[in-house]
């Protein structure tokens, strides 16, 4: 069975960081482009970040450049998603997604407007809340 676990949310006071991780089983992630969305209360889910399958192209939500950095380790077969500076208007939950497609401009040229079940596989969510 394909399976996309997400795990690293919680509870972080304004400022602070967490690194979520994105881990695959039953697949190995080596030609794969892995995105992360996130969905907060009452809002639409919304395209975060994607990297390529080799990492040689990333791309972000203008709200958390210079905050969150993509990087991956495909021979762990996970993805991490560091997010520093954190707001509470990050507040949400956090989904990986994977795409087999191992072009290396992946994600300069998919927007992450892309809707979400346009991807191959999602996984379940972490939480991530942001308060004082």
């Amino acid at each position: 069975q394909l399976q996309l676990v997400e795990s690293g949310g919680g509870l972080v006071q304004p400022g602070g960081s967490l690194r979520l991780s994105c881990v695959a089983s039953g697949f190995t992630l080596d030609d794969y482009a892995i995105g992360w969305f996130r969905q907060a209360h009452g809002k639409e889910r919304e395209g975060v970040s994607c990297i390529s399958s080799r990492g040689k192209s990333s791309n972000y939500l203008d709200a958390v450049k210079g905050r969150f950095t993509l990087s991956r380790d495909n021979a762990k077969n996970t993805v991490y998603l560091q997010m520093n500076n954190l707001k509470p208007e990050d507040t949400a939950v956090y989904y990986c997604v994977a795409e087999k497609n191992p072009f290396a401009d992946f994600c300069t040229l998919v927007p992450l407007s892309r809707r979400y079940d346009y991807w191959d596989l999602g996984g379940q969510g972490t939480q991530v809340t942001v308060s004082p």
